[in-house]
């Protein structure tokens, strides 16, 4: 089939790359979001799925919106059989979901209806779920709402960060979004309408998402970690500074919430059950380090609390 691809992010990265080398299909297009302003440098950087089509010499089209004439004229002369997507990051308008012949087929990393949304992996780490994975649906008008055409499982590690969960879930999810194309072009598969118990949502993670509350208990201090790791980053105050934090270990001692000991075997805070050892942290204007060299530079009172 004739593909144009819609993606942004790296966790897109592998989707397209999978239709690239494909003997089946043909990629004859990309779409991405305008090239922005990113890292210390703030210079104007090429989103990755940007960068890959470039490498391969395949058209790239940024429209600030994909509702805009000019691209709607340029996707019709294109002419695509089906435009698969991989967190594109903007909503489709019913003029443009009605061009290609088979649709626009997006694949998302929840199981649908569960975590229908922007954050699907990081709902489902601070949730507590036991297992995600990933559906390839086909765009409609609502919020991946339409129907889904396939699914994989993917238990999660109790060490799961979001980056290492949407990691491997690129890339097993490359491969469902691959074969789901194949079906669609044999005629073997069938969207099958998402059904109507188990819907939840994931909204976007903010940064004061990543904020820590030392009174809440050490397993969803430790959840929440992991679900905001490594963006948009946990964070916490110490004397009016603003400290990332790491993943944690989980500990079995007990201390007052929000109170830090430092000890020989590491560093230690209180929640509302028991304490959580910091591993490593990043204090701010510096690079991450192991959590007892910056408390013995910091030189922290005894009995000091986190804001």
């Amino acid at each position: 089939m004739r593909l144009v691809f819609a993606g942004t992010p790296e966790p897109a990265v592998p989707s397209l790359r999978r239709l690239i080398e494909s003997e089946r299909h043909e990629v004859v297009g990309v779409v991405t979001r305008p090239d922005a302003v990113a890292g210390r440098g703030r210079k104007i950087t090429r989103s990755p799925i940007g960068l890959l089509a470039d490498e391969h010499g395949i058209p790239v089209f940024t429209p600030q919106r994909p509702s805009e004439p000019e691209f709607v004229e340029q996707l019709r002369a294109l002419a695509p059989d089906c435009c698969p997507v991989v967190a594109y990051g903007a909503l489709l308008r019913e003029d443009v979901l009605g061009i290609p012949k088979h649709g626009w087929i997006n694949l998302h990393f929840s199981l649908l209806p569960a975590w229908r949304g922007a954050a699907p992996v990081q709902a489902a780490l601070l949730a507590g779920d036991e297992y995600t994975g990933a559906s390839t649906f086909r765009i409609e008008k609502g919020l991946d709402t339409g129907p889904v055409y396939g699914t994989m499982t993917e238990k999660i590690a109790v060490t799961d960060t979001a980056g290492t969960l949407l990691a491997r879930l690129a890339e097993a999810g490359a491969q469902l979004l691959e074969a789901t194309l194949d079906g669609v072009e044999d005629g073997t598969v069938q969207a099958v309408p998402q059904p109507l118990d188990g819907i939840s949502y994931a909204p976007k993670i903010e940064p004061e998402a990543g904020r820590i509350r030392w009174d809440q208990p050490a397993l969803a201090i430790n959840r929440r970690i992991r679900a905001v790791t490594p963006a948009p980053g946990a964070w916490t105050e110490i004397d009016g500074k603003r400290l990332k934090l790491a993943p944690v270990d989980m500990v079995e001692e007990q201390l007052p919430p929000r109170t830090i000991d430092i000890r020989k075997s590491g560093v230690y805070i209180g929640t509302a059950t028991t304490a959580v050892r910091l591993t490593q942290v990043q204090p701010q204007g510096k690079r991450m380090m192991p959590a007892l060299d910056w408390a013995r530079g910091a030189r922290l009172e005894p009995g000091t609390v986190v804001e």
